[in-house]
């Protein structure tokens, strides 16, 4: 494997994916196939189950290991990849979210504010919807939710206006047109910082990111085996407040699940109380570590 993705926190993943050298555990989030790599040298008989949707990862990193199996799918559809595969039953599942150095490096995807490109951000390349056609065409209604929600932005009508009012003028077509305009209300030294989080929601918006996490989550109730266990590290507030509350509550309120008669116990025991943080040596050699959360659940 080429290994064009750094993992993040690796040996804390692979630590508390409490690996049995006869399991088979799912890699969600294939990318540079760190974590692959990482768990086929911990097995002996076991399998690994690696998807991803962009296509890249799988071209790039192709591996010689007859335990390694590569879905080019989205994680969404874990069970019915599994199904494909004869595999009812997984020991352990680990996902890094987000998008991966490589895809933030790679000019042409359009991920960073900082690229050349045509406004895309697309994960899987064979997607019909882009950025370009939701900064384009969505309403300010639209337009504010997803900038609230995905970026915690306080004002997002700020940011929605400024694009609505040039779009009217010129589409938006490149990532320097959507820089340049926000560039009109993000000022000052929080500028990176402020472009990097409305890219953010763009980007969980064009892939669906928190619909896909979700489904991901709930699949893995049904298809852990009983004391399997879940490892995912979020890079944002929003994924990371999903998985705290599926894990503690088995749903993505903040309440517990209830039915006419009581509260429903999670099907989880929350393995990490607090989410594990990236070493500062991690995050010196490793700068995307710096806002990682890893949270580990085991199904009971």
């Amino acid at each position: 494997m080429n290994n064009f993705h750094n993992p993040v926190l690796l040996y804390d993943c692979i630590d508390n994916l409490n690996i049995n050298e006869n399991g088979i555990y799912v890699d969600a989030t294939f990318g540079g196939g760190g974590h692959s790599l990482a768990i086929l040298n911990k097995i002996k008989s076991g399998k690994v189950i690696a998807f991803d949707q962009d296509g890249d990862a799988i071209l790039r990193n192709q591996a010689n290991d007859k335990r390694l199996t590569i879905l080019n799918q989205n994680f969404k559809y874990l069970k019915n990849g599994l199904d494909s595969l004869g595999i009812s039953k997984i020991d352990g599942l680990i996902a890094d979210l987000g998008v991966s150095s490589y895809q933030l490096d790679t000019d042409h995807r359009g991920f960073s504010f900082n690229s050349k490109s045509d406004l895309d951000m697309r994960m899987n390349q064979k997607s019909n919807i882009c950025a370009k056609q939701i900064i384009n065409s969505y309403k300010e209604v639209d337009l504010n939710k997803l900038f609230k929600e995905y970026a915690d932005f306080k004002n997002p009508s700020r940011i929605s206006s400024v694009i609505i009012k040039n779009r009217a003028i010129k589409e938006i077509k490149s990532v320097s047109d959507l820089t340049s305009i926000l560039s009109e209300i993000f000022k000052g030294p929080k500028k990176n910082k402020l472009l990097a989080r409305a890219f953010q929601a763009i980007r969980i918006e064009v892939n669906k990111e928190i619909e896909c996490l979700k489904e991901l989550l709930l699949s893995t109730i049904n298809v852990l085996n009983t004391n399997g266990r879940i490892v995912v590290i979020s890079y944002h507030s929003v994924e990371d407040r999903i998985i705290k509350n599926f894990f503690k509550y088995g749903g993505f309120n903040s309440f517990p699940r209830s039915n006419i008669y009581k509260n429903e116990p999670s099907p989880f025991k929350v393995i990490t109380k607090k989410p594990i943080k990236a070493s500062p040596l991690e995050v010196k050699n490793n700068s995307r570590a710096r806002s990682a959360r890893l949270r580990v659940a085991q199904l009971i």
